[in-house]
């Protein structure tokens, strides 16, 4: 028989290393012909990083997302960043990055103040041009400003960031603190279908929703969701490096032989965006990576146990471990 269920599960995260210490360094330089060249050492790891950061200093500088280049490649080469970690990337890298491009941008609207008769606080950047605010039609393109400061003002369009949170020591007596950089929330109802004679779980619906503080690529929070989703439905439901621990019979010896979700195994997956803006942010961010994985083992286990009335109290939920679940709930029964 197979009998379908429901599950909730609602999670919180913090984005960042815990009492801060995790800096961040930018550097935004903008060449003769307008284009700019973003470093910063964060890697991506198929998030978007290189994305969003360039998103973000285009912003910043008022100029088309084509005319930048990122360059993070290289360690040796780029500035320091403490890494792809703790959800930490687009939210600590953003800070540099957008510092790093208003540094920059100074430099631009000190070169435009002459030409435009204003004075730099009276300047902004927006659509390839820099212009005065109350003004607009008294304007300048952006890369014949950036070609008058390296070439006749000798001007090194430069700018540098970096962000790093301040330690927040625990107070001696309490022991409060305020350890992280800003926190999430998330939440997934998860709809499975239970075969009690095989102990098969079926997962066939995830609703997840996420608070993304702002999110400044929506597509790309999208898919850190459905990712995140189906990487932790694996956990829940089928990963098992050693299935018979203590014992290391069965453990998967290769890739080949450690079982992951699958296309064919994705459930429907609706995904919804939550922004409710971090403080400690430039443009509001919080961190959506991790903690998209690790609502689905709960919500799962709740589905499964609304399912057939019975809690498996490990991961993964495996066929074994509902028949057993199964049986030992029939014999409990049948002794009442």
């Amino acid at each position: 028989m197979k009998k379908r269920g429901t599950g909730i599960a609602a999670v919180l995260y913090p984005t960042g290393i815990s009492k801060g210490g995790d800096a961040s360094q930018a550097i935004v330089e903008v060449k003769s012909d307008g284009s700019v060249d973003v470093l910063f050492g964060s890697t991506d790891l198929g998030q978007g990083a290189r994305t969003v950061e360039a998103q973000v200093a285009a912003e910043e500088l008022g100029i088309p997302f084509e005319k930048v280049r990122i360059y993070n490649h290289d360690t040796d080469v780029v500035p320091y960043s403490f890494g792809s970690g703790a959800s930490r990337a687009t939210f600590n890298d953003s800070n540099a990055v957008a510092l790093a491009a208003r540094e920059a941008r100074a430099i631009l609207f000190e070169v435009a103040s002459a030409d435009l008769k204003a004075s730099p606080d009276e300047l902004a950047a927006a659509d390839g041009k820099i212009f005065v605010k109350n003004d607009p039609k008294r304007s300048i393109p952006f890369a014949l400003v950036a070609q008058k400061a390296n070439h006749v003002m000798r001007k090194a369009v430069v700018g540098r960031g970096c962000y790093m949170r301040a330690p927040s020591d625990p107070d001696q007596e309490t022991g409060a603190c305020d350890p992280f950089c800003t926190l999430a929330w998330g939440a997934m109802l998860a709809e499975v279908e239970v075969d009690t004679e095989t102990g098969q779980v079926d997962v066939l619906k995830l609703t997840c929703v996420y608070d993304a503080g702002k999110a400044l690529n929506p597509l790309l929070v999208e898919g850190q969701i459905e990712g995140g989703a189906v990487m932790g439905m694996g956990a829940a439901i089928m990963e098992n490096l050693c299935p018979y621990y203590p014992s290391l019979d069965w453990t998967p010896r290769t890739l080949g032989e450690y079982v992951i979700p699958t296309a064919v195994d994705v459930p429907e997956i609706v995904e919804g965006i939550v922004e409710c803006p971090s403080t400690e942010n430039v443009y509001g961010v919080k961190g959506v990576g991790e903690m998209t994985a690790n609502a689905p083992s709960p919500a799962i286990v709740n589905a499964v146990y609304d399912a057939i009335g019975v809690w498996i109290n490990e991961v993964p939920v495996t066929p074994e471990k509902v028949l057993k679940a199964l049986e030992k709930k029939a014999a409990a029964e049948k002794g009442k």
